[in-house]
């Protein structure tokens, strides 16, 4: 396991110069069953980081570029008449894939991105009263700009609650970005990038991270944190249980990756700002991760 994880960072690493953590934290959310929503600004590799990814896995990758003119039959499928044989036809949709990247989700209308709802969550489409299950594993990483106001539509919180975590890349240091100068002129590509592990090994690492241990203290821990967001003074809304349960598959996973069977409170303490912050409603214009900064200084540590 430890030598496919390995191969999995190597691979991503080619293209994506620098960002360790950045890399880490997908591997985070795809290793603990969750989905990963990136937010930065245009031109930083955060469509090059999903591309990647999906490409290091030998899987169905699906890619939807959304527009306010996007339906949601365009990403579920729909059912359309076959006259050969008389009767209705289902045509799948881009999410029957095992990495569906949806580039820009809030350019799309709210009402096509209800259309995520239901898989993100249960794992399966709804289409004129008929369900169908997806593909496993099933990952969606989706892309955002946060400064681009103009022509998108916020994510409901009901939305924002279905990714486990939320990430930024930042700008690369000089030295990262002379390196990226250095590659593209010997004409690395992400096209360049073979599939370094199965879709099989993803279900794997899947179960392996489930059993790394987290100790009745630590999940006292993870309570009370989750609790201080939905007593703060200044937070309009709290974590949800959702984001509970969050918390402690990323603290598995991330430990999983660090070589351990078990969770400690760093882990937690890493993972916090990006699992909760996404889920908080701060009040009075303040900003979510100095939120959870600040209950992370407050509640006591096992």
């Amino acid at each position: 396991m430890r030598e496919r994880i390995d191969q999995l960072t190597e691979n991503l690493s080619r293209t994506i110069v620098g960002k360790a953590d950045t890399i880490e934290l997908v591997l985070v959310a795809l290793l603990a069953g969750g989905h990963a929503l990136l937010e930065d600004v245009p031109g930083v590799g955060k469509t090059l980081l999903a591309k990647s990814l999906a490409r290091s896995i030998e899987g169905r990758f699906q890619r939807i570029q959304c527009t306010p003119d996007l339906l949601p039959t365009d990403i579920t499928g729909t059912n359309i008449w076959n006259q050969r044989s008389g009767e209705f036809e289902f045509l799948p949709g881009p999410v029957f894939a095992n990495i569906l990247l949806a580039d820009e989700i809030n350019r799309a209308t709210p009402r096509t991105q209800s259309a995520l709802l239901e898989v993100m969550e249960e794992q399966q489409v709804t289409v004129d009263g008929v369900s169908r299950q997806v593909s496993q594993p099933f990952f969606v990483i989706a892309t955002q700009n946060p400064v681009e106001h103009q022509g998108t539509f916020p994510l409901p919180e009901a939305q924002m609650d279905r990714f486990m975590l939320s990430l930024s890349l930042g700008y690369p240091s000089a030295s990262e970005e002379l390196l990226m100068l250095q590659r593209h002129q010997e004409g690395m590509m992400v096209c360049d990038l073979q599939p370094c592990i199965s879709s099989v090994d993803v279900l794997e690492l899947r179960y392996f991270c489930q059993q790394v241990k987290v100790e009745n203290s630590l999940q006292h821990y993870i309570l009370n944190l989750v609790r201080a967001s939905r007593e703060a003074e200044d937070v309009m809304l709290g974590v949800s249980p959702r984001g509970t349960l969050a918390l402690q598959r990323t603290a598995q996973a991330l430990a999983f990756l660090k070589g351990r069977d078990y969770a400690i409170p760093d882990d937690v303490k890493f993972l916090a700002p990006h699992v909760l912050s996404h889920r908080l409603i701060p009040a009075g214009g303040r900003r979510a991760k100095p939120i959870i900064e600040q209950l992370l200084r407050s509640v006591p540590i096992p």
